[in-house]
């Protein structure tokens, strides 16, 4: 063991590769426990809406469809006036899923709607508004920006009851 101390001068370079080696992860923003908290760092009006994704099926195509535009609008949101969370009830894990029609469109867009959720999950506004309502983010389909301060999230969920 006559080499122990001059290994242990190796130590912090072999601690300082792999944390230089390991893949950043996108961390979750802190949630929020009370309603007051969520207000402060939202500072939005949330507003939700239940309905089925027969009949949002072409707004949610059309936001998938735009996923790519809207990522990167995502990652410079910062204020909000309105935050609409649309629940497709009927598309939700415990009613099956989406219906084939979107579902075959998340697939198509499956690399762009896997970044645009990590976008969700590392905005602080946007994470707090789906969290609020007990939205994952893996449970968002799509957003779209109907016009500048109002943004409206699909999700395959079903609302906190």
């Amino acid at each position: 063991m006559a080499n122990a101390p001059r290994l242990r001068r190796y130590i912090p370079v072999v601690v300082a590769a792999l944390v230089l080696a390991t893949p950043h992860a996108a961390f979750p923003a802190q949630p929020l426990t009370n309603d007051k908290s969520v207000s402060a760092i939202v500072d939005s009006n949330i507003r939700q809406e239940e309905t089925s994704s027969q009949t949002e099926a072409g707004k949610v195509i059309t936001a998938i469809d735009r996923t790519r535009e809207n990522i990167g609008t995502v990652r410079k949101t910062t204020k909000l006036d309105t935050v609409d969370i649309v629940f497709l009830t009927d598309a939700a894990r415990s009613e099956g899923g989406p219906p084939p029609v979107i579902e075959n469109k998340v697939k198509q867009h499956k690399d762009d709607v896997a970044e645009l959720r990590q976008e969700i999950e590392a905005n602080a506004l946007l994470f707090n508004a789906i969290d609020s309502r007990r939205v994952l983010a893996e449970d968002v389909l799509a957003v779209e920006f109907d016009n500048p301060g109002k943004i409206v999230i699909y999700a395959a969920a079903k609302p906190p009851k």
